[in-house]
């Protein structure tokens, strides 16, 4: 763990040093491998602008490399410049025309335009050349397809990228995807089968066949492929990740637990982790336990708005509303997009009597998931308590206009205007709840039990009643 440390200590100076030397404008020398470092680190950051400036000094620096030359065309397509990048490489092609990286490179770059039977030619080049990292290029080319929307031949090359090397993630995620587009996962199981059925010992085997049966919804066999991966890799740490979440699909809370904490265990702490093992002590009721974890979440990361909101949760569940806003509003400051805090807080915040705060942050939510129903109901009925009739039902309206065949929002709506005196509209939206959803009728009474001891409205009903 401590080589680890100093190796991450070492390639944060190496970034830090480029970036002085962008900085100052001198030119300070780097090894090609360092750069390789660099170049790759702002990729993978889609910082492509800084990606290029590392190769454009890698080039200065070491002019005749190939690599340098195909890394930068690469990048140029991936910052959407694919006429620039089409020049470079097919000046790297002059020189070195059998080199696959170069086939490679233009079918990436023929990709990404949008051409995609070019690009699928340009990888079969590659493949004609090249000797490693075919299934590289079978990946590209699943990709491509994929891209294409031809699901099937997508499946056909990522399975020949799996066969040639099992630990190749993106074409596990992609292949998932590609199978559960044409509903065919369960037809594709003996494929993974295989790999277990050759290698009993290879963990990768069977956690790849534990993300297909995940897929599919067979939690169980899932779990028993997940478990088999880390008995023989035992800091197999996606594998307990994967594992914990099936888990916590079928609520099995206690081993979810287990399962994240022999992630920690095997690995390294995380805030994720911790955050997790909360979650799985909050659905268990066991407070005190829920919110030590969410603490030690914050405390490695005080950005996880999860953890944040989680321990706000925890807390209106015990009705300390007070305390409980603090911590929505922590959440909200993290990440202002999710429906979800706006509307804990907006709850929280009516708890407490700060009607003008719970209104705001309903809209708010409102904005965020216009197609939620529930978030307009509650939202309204706080104005409707206060007695303010007509913007509970204009609030109402805008929904159904969103959302027309939700008719629990027609019964609403209805009550509302009956409330307001306004008898005829809310006898038209009331016909209109019926045809959508006769037996819902029964929120009205449930929710407005005053409303039974009408009578044009039970005729109205009755008229309804099949």
């Amino acid at each position: 763990m401590k080589e680890n440390f100093e190796e991450h200590n070492e390639e944060l100076e190496l970034i830090k040093r480029f970036e002085r030397m962008l900085g100052s404008n001198e030119t300070v020398f780097f090894d090609l491998t360092d750069f390789e470092y660099i170049i790759d680190h702002y990729t993978a950051s889609f910082e492509y602008k800084k990606a290029l400036a590392a190769c454009d000094s890698a080039i200065a620096q070491y002019p005749f490399s190939t690599e340098l030359q195909i890394d930068k065309a690469q990048l140029l397509a991936m910052a959407g410049s694919f006429e620039d990048a089409l020049v470079l490489i097919n000046q790297v092609a002059e020189v070195d025309p059998e080199n696959a990286d170069v086939q490679l490179t233009r079918g990436i770059i023929f990709t990404q335009r949008g051409e995609f039977r070019e690009a699928i030619d340009y990888f079969k080049k590659a493949l004609a050349y090249a000797e490693d990292d075919r299934d590289d290029i079978y990946f590209n080319i699943g990709l491509a397809y994929q891209t294409w929307s031809k699901f099937s031949s997508a499946v056909k090359y990522y399975k020949k990228c799996i066969e040639l090397n099992q630990e190749n993630e993106a074409a596990m995620q992609e292949i998932l995807y590609c199978l559960d587009a044409t509903n065919t996962i369960s037809e594709n199981v003996p494929f993974f089968q295989q790999f277990v059925d050759n290698e009993p010992y290879s963990s990768v085997a069977w956690f790849n066949l534990g993300n297909v049966y995940n897929k599919m919804g067979a939690y169980d066999k899932a779990i028993a492929a997940y478990d088999y991966a880390t008995i023989i890799t035992p800091d197999f740490i996606t594998a307990y990740n994967n594992m914990a979440n099936a888990l916590v699909f079928l609520g099995d809370f206690p081993k979810a637990i287990d399962a994240f904490n022999a992630m920690v265990e095997h690995g390294s702490p995380t805030a994720e982790a911790y955050c997790n093992i909360g979650e799985c002590y909050e659905k268990l009721q066991q407070w005190d336990l829920s919110r030590r974890y969410y603490q030690k979440s914050v405390d490695l990361d005080p950005e996880m708005d999860e953890a944040w909101f989680g321990i706000g949760m925890i807390l209106d569940a015990q009705g300390k509303w007070y305390e409980a806003v603090h911590f929505f509003k922590k959440a909200v400051e993290m990440y202002d997009d999710s429906a979800d805090y706006w509307v804990a807080l907006a709850a929280a915040e009516y708890h407490v009597g700060h009607v003008v705060s719970a209104l705001e942050s309903y809209a708010r939510a409102a904005e965020i998931r216009p197609d939620d129903k529930d978030i307009y109901l509650n939202w309204s009925i706080i104005l409707y308590e206060q007695g303010n009739f007509e913007e509970a039902t204009d609030i109402i309206l805008n929904a159904i206009e969103i959302q027309p065949k939700e008719a629990e929002l027609y019964y609403r709506a209805c009550a509302y205007m009956l409330s307001a005196g306004k008898y005829r509209e809310a006898y038209n939206y009331l016909e209109n709840a019926l045809i959508l959803d006769f037996d819902k009728h029964k929120l009205l009474f449930e929710f407005f039990p005053e409303l039974e001891s009408q009578r044009a409205l039970s005729r109205l009903i009755d008229q309804y009643r099949k």
